[in-house]
Parts: C-alpha cells; sequence; structure tokens
C-alpha cells in the first residue's frame, strides 16, 4: 500500500473529459490495492489564459514538481488561436520546468482493431512498437527563435540545437527500452541535410558500442514516415529529435485507428524494463491527442489514451507494475470484448460513450 500526491491539469476541450475517466480508473486501482491517491487540480492552456492571463503560472510548475505525479489532458482551441500567447506555451514550460526530457508513445495495434484502421488489416496487424522522443530540445526551444517584419516583407527563425549530453540521455533511453523488448533500435534523423542530424547520428553510432546486444540502424526522418506506414512490423523501438517525434507518433495514431489510442510518459530518467523494483521517476503523463473542441461534451471522447497513460504513471511514477499491467490488461479486454468509442465503431453504428468504457475497463480490473 504507498500514498500518492497526483497533480491533475486537465486542460481544455476534451481534456477534463478524459482526465475524469483516468482518474475514475486510478480510483478503482486504489481501492483494489489499497493504495491513497490525493488529488490537486489546476488550470492550464485556454482555461488558464481566461482565468489569468497566462497558459501556465509559475505556481503551476511548482507543484508540478512537487507532485509525486502529473495527469495532463489537453489545451488549446479555435478561441485562442489569435491569442498573444498561445495555450500549447503551457505544454513547452511544463516539461522544461520539470526537466522530462524523454517521451515514450507505445503504438501498438490490438487485435480486432485492424479493421478499423484506413491502412489494410494485414499491414497494421501485429504492430508493436515505441517511439522514443526528445522532448526538451531540439527546434521547439533553440534560440534564436522570432519573427519581424522587413521592407521585404515577414519573416521567421527557429533554431535546430542540440548538445551531445541530450542526444546521448535520449539515445540511452531508447537503447535501454530496446535491450527490454525485441533489441532492435531504430535512430531517425534527417543526417542528409542536418549538421544536428550528422552530430546525433555520430554519437549514436558511438553510444552503440555500449549496447552489442542491440541491432542499431539508421532512417532518414522522411523515409521512416512512408516506411512506418507500408512495414510498421519492422520497428521495435524508434529513437528521434523533438520535432520528428511529433510528427511520426501522429502519424502512427493510423496504425491504430485513432489518436485517442495513443498514450505517452514523460520522464526525467531512463526506465529500467523489467528491474521489477518500486521507483518514483518524475513524470508528465498525458494523451497525445488534442484538445477536439468539437466533440467535447458529446460523450464521444475515446478515454482509452488518458488511461494508459494513467497506467504509465503506476508504472513509472509510483513504481506500482502490478497494478499498471491490471489496467492495460483491462483495456484489451474491453476492446477484446467488443467495446468501441465513436472514433473505432464503425459509420452508423452504435458506440460505447466515453463513461460507457471507463466503466467497461474498470469492471475488468
Amino acid at each position: 500500500m504507498g500514498s500518492f500526491n497526483i497533480l491533475v491539469l486537465p486542460g481544455d476541450g476534451i481534456g477534463p473529459e478524459v482526465t475524469g475517466a483516468a482518474q475514475q480508473v486510478l480510483n478503482a486501482v486504489a481501492a483494489k490495492w489499497g493504495h491513497t491517491l490525493t488529488y490537486a487540480t489546476d488550470l492550464v492552456g485556454g482555461s488558464a489564459i481566461d482565468a489569468y492571463g497566462t497558459p501556465l503560472r509559475d505556481e503551476t510548475v511548482a507543484a508540478a514538481c512537487s507532485a509525486d505525479a502529473v495527469l495532463f489532458g489537453a489545451v488549446g482551441g479555435p478561441k485562442w488561436d489569435n491569442a498573444d500567447v498561445r495555450p500549447e506555451a503551457a505544454i513547452l514550460g511544463l516539461r522544461k520546468g520539470m526537466g522530462v526530457y524523454a517521451n515514450i508513445r507505445p503504438v501498438k495495434a490490438y487485435p480486432g482493431l485492424e479493421g478499423s484502421s484506413p491502412l489494410r488489416p494485414e499491414v497494421v496487424a501485429g504492430t508493436d512498437l515505441i517511439i522514443v522522443r526528445e522532448l526538451t530540445g531540439g527546434v521547439y526551444y533553440g534560440k534564436p527563435k522570432r519573427r519581424w517584419t522587413t521592407s521585404r516583407g515577414r519573416r521567421g527563425v527557429d533554431t535546430m540545437l542540440y548538445t551531445e549530453k541530450e542526444i546521448v540521455r535520449i539515445l540511452r533511453v531508447g537503447f535501454e527500452l530496446a535491450r527490454g523488448r525485441r533489441k532492435k533500435l531504430t535512430s531517425v534523423d534527417k543526417a542528409n541535410v542536418l549538421e544536428s542530424s550528422r552530430v546525433w547520428r555520430e554519437i549514436a553510432i558511438e553510444l552503440g558500442r555500449e549496447y552489442p546486444d542491440v541491432e542499431l540502424d539508421h532512417q532518414l526522418a522522411d523515409s521512416c514516415a512512408m516506411l512506418l506506414i507500408q512495414k510498421p512490423t519492422s520497428y521495435d523501438v524508434l529513437v528521434t529529435a523533438n520535432l520528428f517525434g511529433d510528427i511520426l507518433s501522429d502519424e502512427a495514431a493510423v496504425l491504430t485507428a485513432s489518436l485517442g489510442m495513443l498514450p505517452s510518459a514523460s520522464l526525467a530518467g531512463t526506465p529500467n524494463a523489467g528491474d521489477g523494483r518500486r521507483r518514483k521517476m518524475r513524470g508528465f503523463y498525458e494523451p497525445i491527442h488534442g484538445s477536439a473542441p468539437d466533440i467535447a461534451g458529446s460523450g464521444k471522447a475515446n478515454p482509452i489514451a488518458a488511461v494508459l497513460s494513467a497506467g504509465f504513471m503506476l508504472e513509472y511514477s509510483l513504481g506500482l507494475r502490478e497494478e499498471a499491467a491490471a489496467v492495460r490488461t483491462a483495456v484489451e479486454t474491453a476492446l477484446a470484448d467488443g467495446h468501441r468509442t465513436a472514433d473505432l465503431a464503425s459509420p452508423g453504428t452504435e458506440f460505447s460513450t466515453t463513461q460507457h468504457m471507463t466503466d467497461a475497463i474498470i469492471e475488468r480490473l
């Protein structure tokens, strides 16, 4: 039994709905295994702009750093498209403030859902990979970053900067995860045109000598985007820079039929898969989908990505491996039993609402 403090940042759109679903599952886990979970809630993103004039307050960052874990929903929406500061700045600020540099995004095609993907079922069947995205460096954070106007028109600049330390630590996460899986790591870069990618590839080759049991290969980001759709089962663990990881993981959603199926864990350390020990690792957990304001309040939001993200929280930040495995199994069983949210159901057929799917998962814990 354990006691844990969790900061919940629901955000905007469907964020409150999916984080609410995840909390219901966490509460069911706590009741079954005898844990005590204490929640604090704060505003981020557009709702924080409305309330405080900023998407992220210093107080929120401090609370995130002192909590055992952070459960995040989604931010943004058309209401704030023309705001001086965008709601999405909250995510970047929290990641940087918490120092969570390793974003782990699993992509799994669940049996029975192959037909829900726009790709051929035989292509997606058996897909089980992890995209490891560097999260606090690269073009999203590099300086200079600015826009200005000259007599010749508007201009903008963003800088893709990576240090050796940043590259080594994220590659090590990839190698460690691959070592605990099928022992294959694909490093994704643009070494044909970018100097930062050439440094990345050099370091990957050097670090690979420390992992002789892991097969290392290199893939250019554009060809990887194609092969990820053509031959997804050929990949095990992919590790890549912030921008490329953002794009590729969203693309990979078509393999699972919906963005609503993809969880993520953002960590300030290297998970040592399979060691069996309880540990407390600072973590930030969120579904990779957006705020989807067009379906907010309709009961159509898929809670699975948020629930699986909460499962990651149980494993990585709270050290509760058995409980985390039970959440994953409950999700898989609910899907195997035919429950489908609106994004997974065939057009014109009945679907499980957000709450119905949540209840189905809890019943199977």
